[in-house]
């Protein structure tokens, strides 16, 4: 008789609730803290080993889940209840700026945006301009490797092997 413990195996009906709730905005941490859930080490083992394709539908409910954070960074900056404080006493009485609510906000906000950099870089990531020797900004081109033909290919590895190691 199996233990009461949580769910280990996988059901459809459980990823999907799992991918629902990671394309809400939830973190994975948060969503296997509920009642019926899987442990976290679980649910990576299921993407990691694509069982019966939930790798794919977990790739797609993260990106929702970050989108639903890049939304959440307009509301965490447009909302400015509880910056203002009103001071009571005799030093200062009157309004004084809330230096700890706006640090955390400031916080929530950082936060959001480096994991947007590095989890969606194409679409929140620094973009890296070149400036021209006339002082205009003009967009970097990237260099798509795969475009490139096989000869070509073929004589950068052969310049790279006959430079020996870098020193770098």
């Amino acid at each position: 008789m199996p233990s009461p413990g949580r769910p280990t195996a996988y059901t459809p009906d459980l990823a999907a609730r799992i991918c629902e709730e990671l394309a809400s905005g939830r973190t994975l941490r948060d969503v296997c803290r509920d009642e019926g859930m899987p442990p976290e080490s679980t649910v990576r083992l299921w993407a990691l080993r694509d069982e019966s394709g939930f790798s794919a539908q977990y790739a797609e409910a993260r990106q929702l889940g970050y989108m639903c954070l890049a939304d959440e960074l307009l509301e965490i900056a447009d909302d400015g209840q509880n910056d203002w404080m009103m001071r009571h006493g005799d030093d200062a009485p009157g309004w004084a700026i809330n230096g700890e609510h706006v640090a955390r906000s400031r916080l929530r906000l950082d936060t959001r945006k480096w994991l947007l950099s590095k989890a969606l870089p194409k679409l929140f990531g620094d973009k890296l301009d070149h400036v021209s020797s006339d002082g205009s900004m003009t967009p970097k081109p990237g260099l798509d490797v795969s475009k490139l033909p096989t000869e070509v290919l073929e004589a950068i590895v052969a310049a790279a092997d006959a430079s020996g190691p870098s020193d770098d």
